[in-house]
């Protein structure tokens, strides 16, 4: 196990719509996912997505039980999740902030979908159908966002809602 260097907003890994994955159980995504879970929490992260790590494939892993980052936020099970699609389960939105361990520093308000259903597999091949709802639902849209090229920034429909955390959330 080891942990990753995280790719930065800007890096052209990023931008780009990740690879399926074709073959599951194999060492190779055992050991991916041993190093983005270590890297993840030494990161303090909600969740990764493989091409924040330089593996441009459609892995993602998430989880919250207590995360200094998100205080106020519900425990999210911890999941790896491969070849997800997720489809809205109302078209209702809600706007919160987020952050990302790719644009280090800074915090948007971003709208999400409150109520999801993603689908997807495990690493060993097994499905996966969940419904998710609240920082859940958020956790999903935002790491499986990084599959497509997308960064949460991008999302933003307000600019002034946006900017360096410790500018924002001063104490």
């Amino acid at each position: 196990m080891a942990i990753r260097k995280l790719l930065r907003m800007g890096n052209p890994i990023l931008l780009k719509k990740a690879e399926k994955v074709e073959k599951f159980d194999t060492p190779e995504i055992h050991e991916l996912i041993k190093d983005m879970i270590e890297t993840m929490k030494d990161a303090e992260g909600a969740g990764l997505a493989a091409p924040q790590v330089g593996e441009s494939i459609q892995l993602v892993i998430f989880g919250v039980d207590k995360n200094e980052r998100y205080p106020e936020a519900e425990e999210v099970p911890f999941t790896v999740l491969i070849n997800p699609v997720i489809t809205p389960l109302t078209q209702d939105k809600e706007d919160d902030w987020e952050g990302c361990l790719s644009v280090p520093g800074m915090r948007g308000v971003v709208p999400r979908y409150k109520q999801i259903n993603y689908k997807g597999f495990d690493q060993y091949g097994n499905e996966i159908d969940r419904d998710a709802v609240g920082f859940h639902a958020r956790v999903v849209q935002h790491e499986c966002d990084h599959l497509l090229g997308i960064l949460y920034p991008t999302r933003i429909e307000n600019m002034k809602l946006f900017g360096y955390h410790d500018e924002i959330f001063v104490e």
